[in-house]
């Protein structure tokens, strides 16, 4: 009978999943791989998770002469003051409008140069415009100024003097003006990192099969319908994940550039969290109340990324985790 014929079923060790590799198998098949992981394991071990433990000072009046041990707790006073003082409220709507903004003009700006770059059919073209946008990330923050000061300057900035030549009036100093201070953050931050960004949605749109648009071309397609439902889900997943990362560093400002741009003229729109923390815990040497502004920062940007991620799921995307 068939019954008879039927080979016996293998018994899984005890311990084991049947269809899943032991790990010691594992680590002896990939064994190379796990070893190219060590150094990003013991450098995140040695600088990421290891200074973790300073985070105890922000429920302490933590004094560097006696140490985490002998400083006394204080529980959550330097949350009540941050939460309750006179700076938290201008620090959060600095920091969330620079964070909407980013997110409006900044986070697209890749996506769209990828999808133009995409469409070049000439490869030396295309290849020197890529090496041509790539090249202001590697610019310090510090250069990066610099060559805004000599565009903006109200003395002798090029970008300045053609806008005076054309509206006429009075010169405008737009480095001290505070209506120019977030135009001027968003507009370097899309010339330093819209270039950078695009590799990895170029990466998204090398991946696409070009039968894909084969068939959509002899479906009737023209070029927007193609875009709309052949390019545009195929790297859906990919910008998803990136805004689910980006989510988690909503209050996270760039420290060099909005430092660099500050001055006593515009601090009132310029100051957010991560100026804050240099003002008081380096400038004031207010240890534990900075280490706790930067504590509620690393909390609201787990729970960002945890809600993103949940959004996601529940719109139909695939997630990070």
């Amino acid at each position: 009978m068939a019954t008879d014929l039927a080979p016996p079923e293998a018994k899984a060790a005890p311990g084991h999943t049947p269809g899943r590799v032991p790990i010691r198998t594992a680590l002896l098949r990939y064994r190379w791989l796990y070893l190219m992981l060590v150094p990003g394991l013991v450098y995140f071990a040695l600088f990421k998770y290891l200074p973790m433990y300073g985070l105890t000072i922000a429920f302490q009046d933590f004094v560097p002469f006696l140490g985490y041990s002998g400083s006394p707790w204080v529980g959550l006073k330097h949350f009540e003051a941050l939460f309750t003082g006179p700076d938290f409220g201008r620090l959060l709507f600095n920091t969330l409008f620079l964070a909407l903004l980013t997110a409006v003009f900044v986070f697209p700006a890749p996506i769209v140069v990828a999808l133009l770059l995409n469409e070049l059919r000439v490869g030396a073209y295309k290849r020197f415009v890529q090496s041509l946008i790539y090249i202001p990330h590697f610019l310090s923050w510090t250069i990066v100024f610099s060559l805004t000061y000599l565009l903006f300057s109200v003395d002798f900035g090029l970008v300045a003097g053609w806008i005076h030549g054309l509206t006429g009036g009075a010169r405008v100093d737009y480095l001290a003006q505070p209506d120019w201070f977030r135009p001027l953050v968003i507009l370097q931050l899309l010339w330093k990192t819209s270039g950078w960004g695009t590799i990895i949605y170029l990466a998204a749109l090398a991946s696409v099969d070009p039968n894909l648009y084969e068939a959509a071309r002899m479906d009737g397609a023209g070029r927007w319908r193609q875009f709309w439902h052949v390019t545009l889900p195929a790297i859906r997943p990919t910008i998803v994940v990136m805004a689910i990362l980006t989510s988690g560093n909503l209050l996270d400002q760039s420290f060099e550039q909005i430092w660099l741009l500050t001055n006593s003229l515009n601090r009132s729109v310029a100051d957010v969290f991560d100026t804050f923390v240099y003002y008081v815990g380096v400038q004031q040497g207010g240890y534990s109340y900075a280490t706790a502004v930067g504590l509620f920062k690393g909390v609201a940007g787990v729970i960002l990324i945890f809600g993103c991620n949940w959004l996601a799921k529940r719109l139909g995307q695939r997630g990070l985790f």
